[in-house]
C-alpha cells in the first residue's frame, strides 16, 4: 500500500483554523479522515495540553449543516451553483460529477470538443476550469471542462516537475515509494477492482492514473 504522507503541526492547526470539525479539516487538507486523526492526535495543544483532534471534536455539529452531519440530504445542485451553500465543505470531485451527471455541464472539452474515455476505466480526461480562477464560484457562466491538452495551452501547468520528471525518466514509476495518500473513494474503487491487498498491483494502477 502506498505511503501516505506526513501532517506537520502548522498544517493540522492552518486546516483547523479554516474549519469546524475534524472531518471538515481532513477535506480541507486533502486526506483520508483517518488519516488526519492519527496525526492530529499526536499534537498538543500548548495551553490546554489536549490533543488537535480532541480540540477540533464537535460532536454537536455546531455551525455544521445538517447536510453535512451524515444523517441529512445534500443540497440541490442548484443552491451550490447559486452561491446558497459553501461548496468547500463538499469533494470537488462529487460536485463536478453532479455538475455532468445532472445536465449542466456537457461532457467534453469546452475548447476542441474532445469526448474519447479510456478503455480500461472508461474515465473522461477533462479538468474542471473556474475561469475567474476562485474555486467557490460554480455559477455556470464561471465554469467549463477542459482536456489536458486545452488545459495545458491556455491555462498552465498540470503537473509539478517533479511528477514531470517521474514521468520522463528511464527509471520505472511508482515501483518504490510514492508521494500521496491514497484516500477513501480510491480505496473503494481499489477494492471493486480487487487491488487492495496486492501493492504491486495497486503501484501499476495508481501509475496509469
Amino acid at each position: 500500500m502506498p505511503k501516505a504522507k506526513p501532517l506537520s503541526k502548522e498544517q493540522i492547526l492552518a486546516a483547523m483554523d479554516k474549519t469546524l470539525s475534524n472531518r471538515a479539516a481532513s477535506r480541507y487538507l486533502n486526506v483520508s479522515y483517518q488519516h488526519y486523526k492519527k496525526w492530529a492526535k499526536i499534537y498538543t495543544n500548548e495551553e490546554t495540553g489536549q490533543s488537535l483532534f480532541d480540540k477540533h471534536l464537535n460532536q454537536q455539529g455546531k455551525g455544521i449543516p445538517k447536510f453535512l452531519r451524515g444523517n441529512g440530504k445534500e443540497p440541490a445542485l442548484i443552491d451550490i451553483i447559486e452561491g446558497r451553500v459553501d461548496p468547500s465543505s463538499f469533494n470537488p470531485a462529487k460536485i463536478k460529477y453532479r455538475l455532468i451527471s445532472e445536465g449542466h455541464l456537457e461532457e467534453k472539452c469546452a475548447n476542441c470538443g474532445f469526448c474519447e474515455r479510456r478503455v480500461f476505466d472508461y474515465k473522461m480526461p477533462l479538468l474542471l476550469h473556474f475561469k475567474d480562477n476562485n474555486k467557490k464560484n460554480y455559477r455556470k457562466e464561471n465554469t467549463e471542462l477542459l482536456c489536458y491538452n486545452c488545459f495545458y495551452l491556455f491555462i498552465g501547468d498540470i503537473f509539478t516537475s517533479k511528477q514531470i520528471e517521474g514521468m520522463e525518466d528511464h527509471k520505472p514509476v511508482n515501483l518504490g515509494k510514492n508521494d500521496w495518500d491514497v484516500d477513501d473513494y480510491h480505496l473503494r474503487r481499489l477494492k471493486e477492482l480487487g487491488l487492495d491487498d496486492d501493492e504491486d498491483d495497486i503501484n501499476q494502477y495508481i501509475s496509469r492514473i
